[in-house]
């Protein structure tokens, strides 16, 4: 019975009715502290996590996870093709000319990168083909001077399917007429969107095409490669490079979106401490209602000793009394939490649906809505950490009662 005695009357102190109110007032604001920080901790990981996920399977579904390049350009990109594909982590390799350029539509101006690809390879190797709103990749035929254009991009210079845009290369024609920058007109044959700034300045167009704008001849800028682990790309990069020897390099994707991961996984760490800040605060808050509470039953806790009850009882009581109520915060935190970051992604394209203002800019931010991503093992984490916060806070008050004197205490009863 006395085994059972803590876990009785700490749970009965918890329902039961205190004569002050202002304690009730303190263990009702520690357990809403409780709530709103573990919620809020739930809610801010899973949108960081969103970010996470959406850099790794947007943009870098997009950008090369590594690529291999020869400055004067390779001539027999398919044999190496079949020998880098039969790497270890390495899935698949597309040829590409990459070239940077002006696009030019009814008085609109825009930078863009232009890849030349070769569709069948290509879609081995980026989430393109499974993004395009309008048109096929399929329609980037040789010789048709085909284009297509990311959805921001196509919107900034005005144009849609079947429109043409010219294409302006920093690079000078000499003709009769004087120094020229070279030219060539496309007809945009199809639309992507992957709801991220490379919607604003990426464009596809056939390989070939790419090479006769270029004067390339036969030869290729160089091989893309899809690998099965973004995190080895720098290892195997290099791996590759020694293996092939002088007169090749390589640039992964760290180079040109590494700070950006980076980034996010910094201040997941540095959001998730902050605000783990506030459940410590609301935590610790059940130190001040259970020492409250101790000085309130100083009669009750002697009567206890009195009659067998040990100071490690005494301890229990409280300690019962003190988790009960950051229980009772943590798990109503918890399904707040889990409801909100399953559903901020709707909530906020709601609200931005109704009141015309545009969150996250894709011109700024890499994607243009919030995403959203819960993972059990973080609630899992936050669960842990509140719940070792909220039975630290018990210690002190449940120490303080067990050192409670009967004979102090029933002296003046």
């Amino acid at each position: 019975m006395l085994d059972r005695l803590p876990f009785l009357i700490g749970l009965r102190y918890v329902r039961a009715k205190r004569r002050n109110h202002f304690i009730s007032f303190i263990s009702l604001t520690s357990m809403l502290g409780l709530t709103l920080g573990v919620a809020v901790l739930i809610l801010v990981l899973s949108v960081m996590n969103g970010f996470d996920h959406e850099l790794r399977t947007r943009v870098l579904g997009m950008v090369p996870h590594t690529r291999i390049e020869k400055p004067a350009g390779m001539t027999d990109w398919k044999p190496l093709a079949e020998r880098l594909t039969q790497r270890k982590h390495v899935v698949a390799a597309a040829p590409y000319v990459e070239q940077q350029g002006m696009l030019a539509a009814g008085g609109n101006t825009q930078g863009a990168l232009v890849w030349g690809i070769q569709p069948d390879y290509e879609k081995r190797v980026s989430i393109i083909d499974q993004h395009m709103q309008q048109g096929s990749l399929d329609d980037l035929a040789p010789g048709e001077w085909h284009i297509v254009l990311g959805d921001l991009l196509a919107r900034n210079l005005g144009v849609g399917v079947g429109d043409r845009v010219t294409l302006l290369v920093p690079e000078a024609s000499i003709t009769p007429g004087g120094v020229f920058p070279r030219m060539k007109r496309f007809t945009v044959s199809g639309i992507f969107k992957v709801g991220a700034d490379l919607d604003a300045r990426l464009a596809y167009t056939n390989i070939q095409d790419m090479q006769k704008l270029a004067r390339m001849g036969d030869a290729v800028g160089g091989l893309r490669l899809e690998l099965d682990d973004l995190f080895l790309a720098g290892s195997v990069t290099q791996s590759i490079l020694n293996q092939l020897g002088y007169g090749y390099r390589g640039m992964d994707w760290t180079y040109t979106h590494g700070n950006l991961f980076q980034a996010i996984q910094m201040e997941k760490r540095m959001i998730g401490l902050l605000l783990m800040v506030i459940v410590a605060v609301a935590a610790f808050n059940i130190v001040s209602t259970l020492v409250m509470v101790v000085t309130d039953k100083h009669a009750d806790i002697a009567i206890l000793r009195t009659i067998g009850a040990t100071p490690r009882t005494i301890m229990g009581i409280f300690i019962v009394q003190g988790l009960a109520i950051g229980l009772i915060g943590i798990v109503i935190g918890v399904v707040l939490g889990i409801v909100l970051a399953l559903s901020v992604s709707d909530i906020i394209a709601w609200f931005e649906a109704v009141t015309g203002i545009q969150f996250l800019d894709p011109n700024v931010y890499f994607i243009s809505y919030l995403p959203s991503r819960l993972q059990w093992s973080d609630v899992g984490f936050i669960v842990l950490a509140a719940f070792g916060l909220s039975f630290l806070s018990t210690l002190y008050p449940a120490w303080r009662a067990a050192r409670v004197q009967p004979a102090e205490v029933l002296r003046y009863e």
